[in-house]
């Protein structure tokens, strides 16, 4: 992976959005017929079930084309480092997709840049209404309730799943609450070719919300106000547990040092783990269809922090960081109307529900989310009910990816089996000055 892009001075971006916002977009004007006009929307490369993605975007494709004479053409990227880039590029240049659909931690980093529409009253009407949405999914659309530039697509809070024949045979008689009890339970379970955790250490985006998780469940916010504080113990102690959980404590297959969240779910799938960790709905089709069909359910993450015996502070409150997808409309797009057509499409009813069923991912349309009776669900509301968000912040992005970098950057020492702690010490330094060199150039903006 390439060393994480940095998003740059804001107010730079922001001029030159500005400044080039006449330009760019994919042709034609708004409103009208979209005959003979394309609209571009940039998506994460689904790798969990790429051909489903395949056929879900070209049968919206044919939706779209009938209901406005339009095309589409998605775009995609493949990790959080290219996500950022991409919303980077675009911002400088003033072109390129009408549509993007972010993940929710990068929601913040798009709207400061200032390039990409805050919706107005009227916006809110073109695709359907406000009150269309899950409440608690515009939880991170803007920095406040009049200023929100991203409309929920799906919802994503994330659990661990549970092999319960295995917690059975080992004893165990409820899911871990913390995560030192995790760990314990883990232990009694690994034997032979099982082990007691499923991770993947080398995802693209899941490592660092095991660090945010300890870590604000610890007490420490990672960024308080205008500063950050990704050199607290916390922080350090947090990627001693994650990494422990390979180096000491030999509860995670040793290949995991090279697995995405995909391999994860398929080690799981196979019965040859007793939990999956950091894991969503999106799991559901697979596991349903796999040796463990009937074998396993979902529970909330740990909510108590390493060496801790309760929750701190609000920490009973970030099972999960507040996660899904958000549709966010470029500023520069000559197409607007086009761009809120095709949100109102994919966010309706019968949309979200026919997506929730390839994918697996809760719905934002409140109605939608009201008529699902799957009993599996009702860890994942639960979770979104305890779902925490990451700071509103354009540096948060920036954030992030430093987390992330860590893990990236420690690889190699995992692939041998330990990990030097003055790395490990100076890695998180440099996470911490990039973090907070973000932060003082946000405030600028």
């Amino acid at each position: 992976m390439r060393k994480p892009a940095q998003l740059g001075v804001i107010a730079t971006l922001a001029a030159a959005a500005l400044a080039l916002s006449a330009c760019g977009g994919s042709g034609g004007a708004d409103g009208g017929d979209g005959k003979g006009k394309t609209l571009s929307v940039l998506v994460n490369v689904n790798g969990q079930y790429p051909e489903q993605q395949k056929q879900w975007q070209s049968d919206i494709a044919a939706k779209f084309k009938a209901q406005t004479g339009a095309d589409l053409k998605f775009e995609t990227f493949t990790s959080a480092n290219d996500e950022l880039t991409r919303i980077q590029t675009s911002v400088v240049s003033g072109q390129g997709p009408d549509v993007y659909s972010l993940g929710t931690t990068f929601t913040p980093t798009a709207y400061a840049t200032k390039a990409f529409v805050t919706l107005s009253d009227d916006d809110w009407k073109k695709v359907g209404g406000k009150d269309r949405f899950n409440p608690a999914a515009l939880g991170i659309s803007g920095p406040d309730k009049d200023h929100l530039a991203g409309i929920p697509f799906v919802s994503r809070p994330f659990v661990m799943a549970y092999n319960k024949d295995l917690l059975s045979a080992a004893g165990i008689e409820k899911p871990a609450t913390s995560w030192d009890e995790l760990a314990a339970q883990a232990k009694k379970m690994t034997k032979g070719d099982v082990y007691g955790l499923a991770t993947g250490y080398k995802d693209n985006f899941d490592p660092w919300k095991f660090i945010w998780a300890m870590s604000v469940q610890d007490g420490n916010p990672l960024i308080d106000g205008s500063t950050a504080k990704l050199d607290d113990p916390t922080v350090k102690k947090a990627y001693d547990t994650y990494f422990g959980w390979l180096t000491k404590d030999k509860i995670v297959n040793p290949a995991s040092v090279g697995w995405s969240n995909a391999n994860a779910v398929a080690s799981f799938a196979a019965g040859k783990a007793g939990y999956l960790l950091m894991t969503t709905a999106t799991s559901i089709p697979t596991l349903e269809k796999s040796s463990v069909a009937n074998k396993f359910a979902y529970a909330l993450m740990p909510t108590t922090a390493p060496g801790e015996t309760a929750p701190k502070g609000d920490g009973a409150n970030a099972a999960s960081i507040l996660s899904g997808d958000n549709l966010v409309v470029a500023d520069y797009s000559k197409q607007k109307d086009l761009a809120f057509s095709y949100i109102k499409l994919i966010t309706s009813k019968d949309e979200q529900l026919n997506y929730q069923k390839i994918f697996g991912d809760l719905p934002a349309n409140a109605e939608a989310l009201k008529s699902l009776t799957n009993p599996v669900l009702k860890p994942m509301a639960e979770a979104a009910a305890k779902s925490k968000a990451t700071p509103f912040t354009g540096a948060w992005g920036d954030t992030q990816l430093a987390l992330l970098n860590v893990t990236v950057q420690s690889i190699p020492d995992l692939s041998r089996g330990s990990v030097d702690e003055s790395a490990l010490d100076q890695r998180i330094k440099d996470a911490q000055a990039k973090s907070q060199a973000s932060l003082d150039r946000a405030s600028k903006g």
